[in-house]
Parts: C-alpha cells; structure tokens; sequence
C-alpha cells in the first residue's frame, strides 16, 4: 500500500489529542509531520497514518466500551403507558466480546430506572451487579454491568423517564384527531440512550426485534418489519434483520391510518393528512428507481414513510423501511419533495454506509445531499437541481459567517465538538454534497458515479471514518487518476475551515429572470409588474431571500397585499418572509408569525425565526410566544430554544 496523501494534514489537523474517558488515558503518542526529504513510503510512514486515524476513531459521545464488548443483538419487550407518560420492560442484549477476557459491558443510558440486571449463562439467568455512574448534562451515566464467566446475553429490566428528551408524549388535544394521544421517538443522535440501555454510538451495529403493547386502540409502527398481522390490537411484534445503529431504532404510536402508494411503499399518516401525504409522496417509487440506476439496489425491502404531528424538530428522519416525515411538507404541489428524495436517499448513505463518529457527519448528510440532488435531476430536470443548489451555497455561506468558531466549518468536525448537534449544520449537508460535487466535475460524472457505486457496495452495512472513505477514495478512484486533484485541494475541502474557492457557483437561469424582475421593480416599477403565476417555490424563495436588507415597510407591505406572503401556506415560503419581516420591522407579519411558532415545531424553521426575534430587538415578544407554544415543542427543540433566549 502507498504513503496515503491525507499524512500531509496541515498542522492545525495532523496532531490529534489522545482520548481519554473516566480517568483513564491512552498512552501518549508522537506524531511527526511528514517530510518527503526525509521519509519514503514505507512502513515507518505507515504506522503513524495508522495510529492517527485509531485515535480520531473514537466516539466521545459514548461510554460504551464496544472495542471490547460489543453488542450485536438487541430484543425488546415493552410496554408503553400513556397515563404515565413511560416506556417500561426488558432489553435483552446479545454481544460478542471482542478482547479476551473482557468482564465487563459498558452501555449508555440516560434517565432510566433500572430495576434489574441479569446474566445468561449456561441457559439460566443469574443477578448480575452493575454501576450506574453519575449523570452528565449531554452524555447521559455510564451503564457498567459485570459479566460473569460463559455469560453471553444480559436482560436489564427498566423504565424510561417521562421527560425522556428522545420521546414525545403527545396529548389528545394535540393531536388532529382531538380523541387519542400520540407518541413518537427522535434517538438522533445520542437519544436512544433516553429510550433503551444499549452502546449508543453509530459506532455500532444491531440487529433488533421488538414486541411493543399498546392501548389497543392505537397502531404501533417501527423502523422494521412491520407486525404482520395488521390488527390494530395493542400488541405488536417487529423485526429489523439488516444490522443498524442505535439512533435508526424508532417507534410511533397513534391514531393512524395507511395509504399504499405502491406494492413497497406507503404512507402512514392521521386521517386528516393521509390522502394529501400519500398524493404528495406519489414520486416516491419513481425516486428509487432513479437512485437504484445510479448507486445499486435498495437493500431494506419496504420503504414506507409516516407523517408525524407537527411537533416533529425535523423535516425527515431516515428511520430504515419507515423514514419520519414533518406535514409542513405536504405543500400540494410536491415542491418540498427533495426531502423525500433526502430521506430515501439515506438508505444508502447513512443507513448502509454510516459515519462512525458524529466528527464525521458529512459523510451521512453529504452524501445523502449530493444523491437528493441527483434524483431530484433524474425526475425533474437539470434547472430545479440547480435551483436547489443554489439556495443551499446560500444558506450554507449564512451558516459559514454564523458559526461560533472556525473549526465548526470544516466538514471534519473538530476532535472538542461540544455536542453532536453542532455537526448538523449546511456544512455537513450542503458542504459535503459540494466537495462530492466538486469530485463529481474534475473526475468526470460517469467514472464518479461508478466510483460512488463500488464505494456503498464496498461499505455497506458498517461503519467509518472521513479518513477511511479519503483511503478508499485514493486507493480506488484518485491513484488511477493522480493529476485530477491535488493534495492541497482535498486538504482545503475536508480539514480547513470555510470554502474553497473550488465550490460551485450554481447559476441559475431562472433566478436571473426573478431577480430581473425584483431590480426592475426596486427601481420604480410597479408592484403588478412583478410577474409571478409560473413562479416555482424555489424562485420564490430565491426572490424573498435577496430582497435587500434596507427594504421599506411601504415596501413590504405592497408584496404582502398583492401575494398574501405573511399567511403563505408553504411552510419554505412563510418562513423565508416572516425571517425578512422581522428584519424590516413589518408589523403587519407578526400576527401570523404568532400563529406559525404555535403550530410548526420544525427546528429549521422555529430555530432561527426565535433567534432573529432576538437579534431585532423582540425579545419579549418572542419570550411570551415561546411561553405558549414551548409545551407542545419537542424536548430537542425546547433545548435548542431555551439555550436562544439563555444567551
């Protein structure tokens, strides 16, 4: 094997801290810069890209001990109480150890009431003794069970908290239906540890069963094999077959109804919004098709999808066989769609190939970028992807200048990342799909997309690192063309803060012609000039966001009376204008902004709409809006908020 290139890190990456976790300290390791004068490739150089990349492995995240003990298996049977708001029961864990001698399984758990641990040996369970360390604001305690001699599964009986932050209790009331409550889970990305003792890091991979009960009124779905005899019966049985991390376990539980929309796919959804999501989501089937023609098969049988209560933080979440979905996609006209794609799209990257530390978001949501948009040109033609990639340089530049320090915008998160949260910014997705972009134009699209092929195939269903898709990428694509790019380029994309001047600059056609029509009626023109009637969502969100920073409320005012913006039924399209009418000053907005912060919990929306409250001097008014609406937020999004109005 060759000298990598990825040796010749600037400074500022090539010395990696040594790990260290619970009093204990790895030893202390010497790296060396590499100097070709002084170092030819060989197994000297060889140990110390070795050794960089063992210790940037680590999830700190965790304090599992999964290069000892290693859990590969994980059987569920619980029960879910509405009235107490808690998840109670046994996970059954099986493991394989992987040191000798290894005595003792180190889990994740986070506000659970353990009531008992067991060990299987010899076919009987026997009391096993544990630790339950203290508990850490973000990480939860350290779950140590001692393992006897021949034990090969523990079984720890246990409930969860009701303020579990990966759970959302939804009342009757906050529901459609006004008549059943509702919950849903959101583990991503260190929250499985709220719902069930287990290693929680992406680190590794189970396979799972569950056998759920439930009021018997409510349907119960899973991130599995669904319950195969259908009934609506209060006891349910699922199966994930396919190894997966911990944060890809899910469950809701509701008053919900099913809509086939091919023989694999479907929508879950309440009553209300099922025709609408199973409408909306029609393209889904054409979508896989189209990824299928690119990147190989789909790998996890079904693929359905469930449209969650309002409250969901998330626009999607790719839960295997049943991705999360927020309503504020379901527009009407499938313009929101790319997160469809998006979520779909993860089933190949983030699901098969998956980040092994959250340093290394990019290498899920990257990926999952680039391949939405892809298949969004694949069903929709080249102009809409680029739309798209323009809005997204956008935002991801706003989120460059936003963040609190340099190192956040590189797309190898720094080694001090304060929580997993803080890598799921546009420079993990929109930075990612961009290096991949940039990849894509010097290698050529055809050998690039091959190369992307054998790489999930070459993958698929484990685990990794930036630095061992950069060896792969080396190795298998970059050594038989050598003069497509150099090192400092890949070393300017991956591990320096910011940009490149490499990045695309998506140019739009369409957009020209709106922001034509914008200059033409900032300059004097008329209101009813403006010609809107073929105008997509994505110019429209094009038109709103490069409205100038000194626009009048006169201003303001003209666009709102003639296009209704301010009760804008797109979701995209309302927050875009509500986010420049706080910045204006436009009174007139405020009413309906009201009611969208009590009705949308999306954090991108919600999370910069308070934030821009803040910054224009709202603070108050914001304060007595979150007052109201925070209780029907989910627990993620309450923190992103409380930690807004704290600053």
């Amino acid at each position: 094997m060759t000298l990598p290139r990825f040796l010749l890190l600037s400074a500022s990456f090539a010395v990696l801290a040594a790990c260290s976790r619970g009093g204990e300290t790895e030893g202390e390791t010497t790296y060396i810069e590499d100097d070709a004068s002084s170092t030819e490739p060989g197994e000297e150089a060889e140990a110390v890209w070795r050794a960089a990349t063992a210790d940037d492995a680590a999830d700190k995240f965790t304090y599992a001990n999964y290069n000892e003990v290693r859990v590969t298996h994980v059987d569920l049977d619980l029960n879910v109480d509405f009235d107490a708001k808690v998840i109670s029961g046994a996970a059954t864990l099986d493991f394989e150890r992987e040191k000798t001698g290894a005595d003792t399984l180190v889990l994740d758990a986070n506000d659970l009431s353990i009531e008992m641990v067991e060990a299987h040996v010899g076919g009987d369970w026997l009391t096993a003794g544990y630790t339950m360390g203290p508990d850490d604001d973000v990480l939860g305690s350290r779950f140590a069970i001692t393992l006897p001699q021949g034990a090969d599964q523990v079984r720890v009986t246990y409930a969860t908290s009701p303020d579990a932050e990966g759970i959302q209790w939804l009342s009757p009331e906050q529901t459609a239906g006004n008549e059943h409550p509702y919950l849903f889970t959101q583990l991503q990305a260190i929250h499985a540890r709220t719902m069930i003792p287990l290693q929680d890091t992406p680190a590794v991979r189970i396979t799972y069963d569950a056998h759920i009960t439930t009021p018997p009124q409510l349907l119960a779905v899973m991130s599995a094999r669904q319950d195969e005899d259908g009934d609506r019966d209060g006891d349910y049985s699922f199966r994930m077959s396919q190894p997966i991390p911990s944060y890809l376990l899910a469950l809701a539980i509701g008053d919900i109804e099913f809509k086939a929309i091919s023989d694999r796919m479907g929508v879950y959804a309440e009553d209300y919004i099922l025709d609408a999501s199973a409408k909306e989501f029609e393209d889904t089937p054409k979508m896989e098709e189209a990824i299928e023609a690119l990147y190989g098969p789909y790998r996890w049988g079904r693929y359905d999808q469930i449209v969650l209560p309002p409250s969901f933080p998330f626009g999607g979440m790719e839960n295997p066989r049943l991705s999360f979905m927020t309503p504020t996609l379901i527009a009407g006209d499938k313009s929101l769609t790319n997160v469809v794609a998006h979520e779909l799209a993860h089933s190949w990257s983030g699901n098969l190939v998956t980040n092994s530390t959250w340093r290394d978001a990019w290498l899920n949501e990257g990926f999952t970028s680039y391949v939405e948009n892809r298949t969004m040109e694949a069903l929709y033609g080249e102009e809409r992807a680029t739309m798209e990639r323009s809005l997204d340089k956008k935002s991801l530049m706003e989120d460059v200048a936003a963040a609190a320090r340099p190192e956040l915008t590189a797309l190898k998160m720094p080694a001090d990342l304060g929580h997993p949260d803080d890598a799921f910014s546009d420079v993990s997705y929109a930075g990612g799909m961009f290096f991949l972009k940039f990849l894509e134009t010097r290698f050529g699209r055809d050998t690039f997309d091959a190369f992307l092929k054998d790489y999930f195939d070459h993958f698929a269903f484990q685990s990794i690192t930036t630095e061992d898709f950069l060896a792969y990428f080396e190795d298998n694509l970059w050594a038989d063309h050598p003069d497509a790019v150099s090192q400092a380029e890949i070393n300017a994309w991956v591990y320096e803060p910011g940009f490149p001047d490499t990045i695309e600059d998506p140019q739009s056609d369409a957009f020209d012609k709106v922001t034509a029509q914008m200059n033409a009626w900032l300059g004097g023109g008329d209101v009813d000039g403006l010609v809107t009637g073929a105008w997509t969502t994505h110019e429209w969100l094009h038109f709103i966001r490069t409205l100038p920073e000194n626009i009048s409320v006169d201003q303001m005012a003209a666009l709102d009376e003639r296009f209704s913006l301010s009760t804008a039924q797109n979701a995209e399209i309302a927050n875009v204008w509500y986010q420049t009418s706080i910045k204006a000053g436009y009174e007139p907005a405020f009413e309906p902004l009201d009611a969208f912060l009590m009705q949308v919990g999306r954090g991108k929306f919600i999370y910069p709409l308070y934030q821009t409250l803040v910054d224009n001097g709202r603070r108050e008014w914001a304060s007595a809006v979150y007052e109201r609406a925070r209780p029907r937020y989910h627990p993620i999004a309450q923190r992103r908020i409380d930690a807004i109005f704290a600053g």
